[in-house]
């Protein structure tokens, strides 16, 4: 019996991934970054067993059926095969997300999972390797393995493709993220189908692959600079970018709800009162906002006019993955 355990942070794209060239391996089309948060993260223990017959997996206290077990059980599969293991494992994940949240939890998900495996296996990877060793589970948990800014370079192989710090000297730590939470209802259409359906059939997406990388060169010149005005531009601007996408797909699609071009309009209500903000979304009609912490108050106290306290969580910049000690735990 192999045991592990870590906690990971979920992260928020600034610089948008949008599609991917390999689907088996999880290779993106295009490099992104993102920002880790404190407010929202993931525990997951896993005991590598000669009693059990196939894979378990708990999510919450709640054992999973075939389906849902299905995407674990293939990234443990994947770990077994690279270290010559054939022991069937039991998983046990936490989610440390306010209730009816409506945030994806998958990149700290499986960047927790991946740190719990190398534990329990003793694989002594560095966060490079473990962190490429995460993004086979999700593309997006390779830069949670990170704390504050991280950027996925996107590579053109299983080796080239992985996550890295990026040092802003804690800038980060002067910087929060607002999350109004407008609809926690399933999305008609998943963010991996979305991707899918937008490479294939967008006319805007080869546009969106050109102006990425400009962003991408452009956010880490503000990062190194501390320049939280062209941040901010280039954040809001990439989302829009990305989101633009959908609306030339065959069919088209979105994933903004009314509430959602309501927050927007909001935002540049707030930066016209003096107030720097910008939004921010992923594939879910829900607005992340970023904001210097020194407005955080006033931007949370300005929404809290127009949506309910519960719609409003606030989180600051996160750590790096951790891998818990488990008294007892004998590794392999």
């Amino acid at each position: 019996m192999y045991v592990g355990k870590a906690r990971a942070y979920t992260n928020i794209a600034l610089i948008k991934y949008w599609g991917k060239k390999d689907e088996e391996l999880i290779l993106p089309m295009n490099s992104s970054l993102s920002l880790t948060l404190d407010a929202f993260y993931t525990e997951t223990s896993v005991i590598f067993d000669e009693e059990l017959t196939e894979d378990i997996f708990y999510l919450d206290g709640i054992k999973q059926n075939t389906k849902q077990t299905a995407k674990v059980a293939k990234f443990l599969s994947l770990v077994r095969q690279q270290q010559d293991v054939s022991l069937f494992a039991k998983v046990d994940s936490k989610n440390f997300v306010p209730t009816a949240a409506g945030l994806a939890s998958s990149a700290s998900g499986l960047a927790a999972l991946a740190g719990a495996c190398s534990e329990a296996l003793n694989l002594n990877l560095s966060p490079k390797d473990l962190s490429r060793l995460a993004r086979r589970g999700s593309g997006s948990a390779c830069r949670s393995i990170f704390g504050g800014f991280a950027e996925w370079k996107k590579g053109d192989s299983d080796q080239t493709s992985f996550g890295k710090a990026i040092d802003s000297d804690g800038w980060e730590n002067d910087l929060a993220m607002l999350f109004v939470l407008v609809d926690d209802g399933v999305k008609d259409i998943s963010s991996r189908d979305g991707m899918r359906r937008t490479v294939e059939t967008s006319s805007f997406y080869s546009g969106w692959l050109k102006t990425t990388e400009e962003d991408l060169v452009t956010a880490k010149k503000a990062i190194a600079e501390k320049d939280f005005i062209k941040l901010g531009e280039v954040t809001e601007a990439n989302g829009l970018r990305m989101h633009g996408t959908t609306l030339a797909a065959v069919p088209p699609f979105t994933y903004w709800s009314p509430e959602s071009i309501k927050v927007m309009q909001l935002v540049r209500q707030m930066r016209q009162q003096g107030i720097p903000c910008y939004f921010t979304m992923d594939a879910g009609p829900n607005v992340k906002i970023l904001v210097e912490k020194k407005n955080l108050t006033a931007l949370k106290t300005f929404f809290a006019d127009h949506f309910a306290k519960s719609q409003l969580i606030t989180a600051n910049a996160g750590p790096e993955i951790a891998l818990i000690p488990v008294e007892g735990a004998e590794k392999l």
